[in-house]
């Protein structure tokens, strides 16, 4: 039996990891008083706290190889297919390649060139694929075709928070700032980085953006769709509302973003992740 790896910036709920047997490696965000696990961290609490220390924002970090090689020695002598954030935006899939140069077991990594909600969908996959007894060969083979064909996009109430955290220029967060200038943001399959798509003046109208790209990106397809947020709960059900009235989607959900994610985002983000159904079946 495979075991399967991913780690927070999937946005798996707990339940879920667990129901479905998957290890999940710890993604840490540093506080002034040090470290914590970014799993031990209550969403809403914590971005409470994010918003109270602004302007200042804590750091965040990825697992050592050696806590990917503690994660892939458990696995016994079952193979491991480890899949993980973008490369584009963590050195997570570097450290966790390292590991699995230095154990015995067969390790597969994964870099799913994308985050969150789009992350999530290959290694749910995986994992009813797993089930399944597809091989892992089998298995890589569609999670390519999962990343092509998945799109995340996503907006923002502020860049402040990307440009703190060096994921984007601080001169474009200033000036988008002035403006009052917002983004819609994708993460490019292509090498799992940040593009932006369009922007608006308010987030009603970022929202619409999302689902008009989506909706020139996938046409009449059937759907899978993920809305994801940080602390915009009535946003995230409103744009999860659009998705259903404009594209073909036959199933959806309200995630909400891990704490580890929104120290680069803030509070205000909302957006969603979209794959093609037919992609998620065996």
């Amino acid at each position: 039996m495979v075991k399967i790896i991913t780690d927070r910036a999937a946005d798996m709920p707990a339940a879920e990891t667990a129901a479905l047997g998957i290890e999940v490696a710890p993604l840490f965000i540093n506080f002034p008083e040090g470290p914590v696990d970014s799993a031990e961290l209550e969403a809403g609490a914590f971005y409470d706290r994010l918003a109270a220390m602004f302007p200042e924002i804590p750091t965040t970090a990825q697992p050592s190889p050696g806590i990917f090689a503690g994660l892939y020695n458990q696995a016994a002598a079952e193979p491991v297919l480890s899949v993980h954030i973008s490369s584009g935006l963590s050195g997570t899939i570097q450290a966790a390649t390292i590991a699995a140069g230095d154990v015995d077991q067969e390790v597969t990594v994964v870099d799913t060139m994308t985050l969150s909600g789009g992350q999530r969908y290959q290694v749910l996959f995986a994992a009813q694929a797993v089930a399944a007894g597809w091989t892992i060969a089998q298995i890589v083979e569609r999670l390519a075709q999962i990343r092509a064909a998945t799109e995340v996009a996503f907006t923002l109430e502020t860049l402040e928070y990307l440009a703190r955290g060096g994921r984007i220029g601080r001169v474009q967060a200033l000036a988008g700032s002035l403006l009052n200038i917002k983004p819609v943001i994708r993460v490019a399959h292509e090498d799992g980085k940040y593009s932006t798509v369009s922007k608006a003046r308010t987030l009603q109208r970022c929202m619409a953006q999302i689902v008009d790209f989506l909706a020139q990106r996938y046409g009449d397809e059937p759907l899978r769709a993920t809305v994801m947020h940080g602390q915009l709960p009535v946003q995230a059900e409103a744009l999860s509302a659009l998705l259903r009235e404009k594209l073909s989607v036959v199933q959806t959900e309200v995630l909400r973003v891990s704490p580890v994610l929104g120290v680069h985002t803030g509070p205000g983000v909302v957006g969603a992740a979209v794959v093609p159904q037919r992609l998620m079946e065996l």
